[in-house]
């Protein structure tokens, strides 16, 4: 037979062919599918060490051999050293998502406090994210309750201002923050800028760690105040000293001998895993929080914590900050290798320890328990979650259990600030981070039109979704879409999604009962007559919760709609006023009111505007 007839080569065979031409060297290869789908991204010390296992044909897991069978075709990158590819293979899993692959599932930024640095009255205030904003970040904390908290805290014993900065130009007096004793008003001057400086930095070092001896010197002029028959003052440092020792007691667990780590614990049952991950700084818990990765059936039994523990902390600080120290309850494979990859990265030494005994064993060991408990919950609730859902396939007559349920509902107010809105839910409940709002921006629409609106919102919605199947991308397609309506709804959407080609998709109408009555809902289906459940079901409930999230969702996002309008500014609207001569005017005028009655010579005299723009200003209050 011709060699261009001849068959090519898949699975085993392929894989050993592709070893003859690889080098001894550190690199990363990706096994890929039909299609091109990546199916696995591996580094190696050696490539072709490594990948030659692959081919060998044993030991190997019914999931390796299933990977193996489906693989096409391959593709290498070498590397100068293994670091570097375990870097590069960090990157191409969160980019490619393989399936056969641990993956991180959540890996959203952590918030962090800010003390801002480019005001000359520091501001202290909540961040997430990139580090754009100068001045000094401490964290992470587990969540934005325990930064509030915290923040909270820090204002009551420092009293550092956390309003905007157009907010703090514009004060004529003090705020409500400084009646409450919560802020000590620099925006007026009812402190000097070097004692401010200096309340700065003792809420820097107090968040660097050195708590006990800001709350000491604290308890000096506490006492001294007293002694000096100044009690009021003595009451006001009391005051700020409870409001620090708030802060370190609320942590729990507060370690003696560690100032700053993260503790890592996994536990894996059933298929299934937990990452528990506890954040110390400054000596003290900031907080924890469990994750549920994704568990590749590649990883052997016997390895598979230490498995799913190596791949989780590569995707976890490729947007994290790293730590000095890492405490981990099981050896990961690639720990040293690791270490030296964070220490890389993050420009100093980073260790990576497996503590034995000690304090540092006792964190470990309080890490494990609870991602032991959190994987029991998790598992109980995917149990529940489960027949839930296979009520739910039963109840609307689906194929197969739904993996994806998209429920929609619009909110307004006499047709004004009209905002739809699509919340998410699935096998791990409430996927929060893909629900969307859509402000509604169609000017054909009669005010109020509810038919319209979700017109308009499924017609975004799946327009994008054939848009990006067509390019080849592989966008998240919902099993069942849920409408808050009747049958106008229904034949609404039913209308658009026929029109765009995706009328494969269930679609269910959920009308409220007679007086909006819970439990008397009435489901539409298309070419079926409107049914109900039975009553006090808990798939009835379960659908209930899904209406209801979908309605607090559209709500939400319609008040922040509404809000926004309120208190838009009309120098917004004006050509030539940006943020500086905006705030500018407001300082010379109090108010957007105060320059719409201003002349135009008064306009003249405000800093960085000239006669033209004040004309301008003039004319457009005119005109309004």
């Amino acid at each position: 037979m011709p060699d261009d007839l001849a068959a090519p080569l898949i699975g085993a065979a392929l894989i050993k062919d592709q070893v003859r031409r690889l080098p001894d060297a550190p690199g990363v290869y990706r096994m890929l599918g039909e299609d091109g789908e990546v199916l696995y991204v591996g580094k190696a010390r050696s490539l072709k060490k490594r990948v030659s296992q692959y081919a060998q044909g044993r030991a190997h897991t019914q999931w390796v051999a299933h990977m193996i069978h489906l693989t096409r075709s391959m593709e290498f990158v070498t590397t100068k050293t293994e670091t570097e590819a375990l870097l590069l293979e960090i990157n191409l899993i969160k980019q490619l998502r393989p399936r056969f692959n641990v993956q991180l599932r959540d890996d959203k930024s952590f918030p962090e406090i800010l003390i801002r640095r480019d005001h000359r009255a520091a501001q202290i205030r909540k961040h997430r994210g990139a580090h754009s904003i100068p001045g000094e970040y401490f964290g992470p904390f587990a969540s934005a309750w325990a930064v509030n908290r915290t923040v909270n805290s820090l204002q009551k014993a420092f009293l550092l201002r956390s309003c905007s900065d157009n907010v703090f130009e514009t004060r004529t007096r003090p705020c409500m923050l400084f009646q409450i004793k919560r802020c000590s008003a620099p925006c007026v001057g009812l402190v000097s800028p070097e004692e401010y400086d200096h309340l700065v930095e003792l809420a820097h070092d107090f968040l660097r760690g050195r708590s006990r001896a800001v709350m000491t010197a604290m308890a000096e002029q506490m006492t001294e105040a007293a002694e000096a028959m100044e009690f009021e003052r003595a009451a006001r440092l009391r005051d700020r000293i409870r409001a620090l020792s708030s802060v370190s007691q609320d942590q729990s667990i507060n370690p003696e001998t560690l100032t700053e780590a993260d503790v890592f614990a996994v536990h894996a049952e059933g298929g299934q895993a937990c990452v528990q991950v506890f954040f110390f700084r400054a000596g003290q818990n900031w907080g924890n929080r469990a994750y549920f990765p994704r568990v590749a059936n590649t990883i052997e039994a016997a390895d598979e914590e230490r498995g799913i523990l190596d791949a989780f902390l590569g995707q976890f600080y490729e947007s994290q900050a790293i730590p000095r120290l890492i405490l981990l309850s099981h050896d990961a494979p690639n720990r040293a290798l690791l270490a030296d990859a964070f220490t890389l990265k993050s420009g100093r030494k980073v260790e990576i320890l497996v503590p034995q005994r000690g304090e540092k064993r006792e964190l470990v060991q309080h890490a494990l328990v609870n991602a032991r408990e959190a994987l029991g919950r998790k598992m109980a609730e995917s149990s529940a979650q489960g027949r839930l859902l296979s009520g739910v396939c039963e109840a609307f007559g689906l194929d197969a259990q739904p993996e994806r349920i998209e429920v929609y509902d619009n909110s307004h107010i006499m047709g004004t600030n009209q905002v739809g809105g699509m919340i998410v839910a699935g096998p791990d409940g409430f996927q929060k981070s893909q629900y969307r709002k859509f402000n509604i921006k169609s000017s054909e629409l009669t005010p109020g039109d509810d038919y319209g609106m979700m017109r308009e919102v499924l017609r975004r919605r799946f327009a994008r979704l054939v848009k990006e199947e067509e390019a080849g991308d592989a966008p998240p397609r919902p099993d069942l879409v849920l409408i808050d309506g009747g049958a106008g709804q229904l034949e609404a959407a039913t209308e658009v999604m026929a029109d765009l080609g995706v009328d494969d998709i269930a679609v269910v109408g959920v009308a409220k009962g007679p007086d909006r009555d819970a439990g008397l809902e009435r489901f539409f289906m298309p070419g079926k007559p409107p049914f109900m459940l039975e009553p006090k079901s808990p798939v009835l409930y379960y659908l209930q919760r899904l209406r209801d999230e979908a309605h607090r969702f559209a709500i939400g996002a319609h008040r922040t709609r509404r809000r926004m309008e309120m208190t838009k500014n009309p120098l917004d609207e004006i050509e030539g006023v940006g943020p500086g001569r905006k705030r500018a005017l407001l300082h010379a005028f109090g108010s957007a009111r105060g320059v719409s009655r201003a002349s135009v010579s008064d306009l003249e005299k405000v800093g960085g505007v000239s006669e033209a723009l004040a004309q301008r200003i003039f004319d457009f209050f005119r005109k309004s």
